[in-house]
């Protein structure tokens, strides 16, 4: 039987050894973190910056006699309308007025609508 010094392990031959720059500039981690952040800007930044454009562009465009519909889910005909507040006809003789802002959506008159 031999003992622990007898016993020779071959060695695995050349190690290679990685260049000091870290796998270059594809194998960086600024790369990838750019790439992440450049994917992040493109599908949930930008849309959401053009929707909040598109809505800012629609409450500046709210008429008298278009049909509306505030945050909250009610639905009216605008009656009145001044720099940020807008009277909204919400059934026959009730009327509330409402910020410019708490308007969701707005669509044609209701004469508009029906032809």
């Amino acid at each position: 039987m031999k003992t622990q010094a007898e016993i020779q392990i071959p060695s695995p031959g050349p190690v290679a050894q990685e260049s000091p720059g870290g796998g270059g500039l594809l194998g960086s981690p600024f790369l990838f973190l750019a790439a992440m952040l450049l994917l992040m800007w493109a599908l949930i930044i930008r849309p959401q910056q053009r929707q909040q454009k598109q809505h800012k562009a629609m409450l500046t465009q709210v008429q008298k006699g278009d049909m509306v519909v505030t945050n909250g889910g009610i639905h009216g005909k605008v009656t009145g309308v001044t720099d940020d507040i807008l009277t909204v006809e919400i059934a026959d003789r009730v009327r509330v007025k409402l910020s410019r802002s708490s308007v969701a959506s707005r669509s044609q008159p209701a004469s508009q609508e029906k032809s």
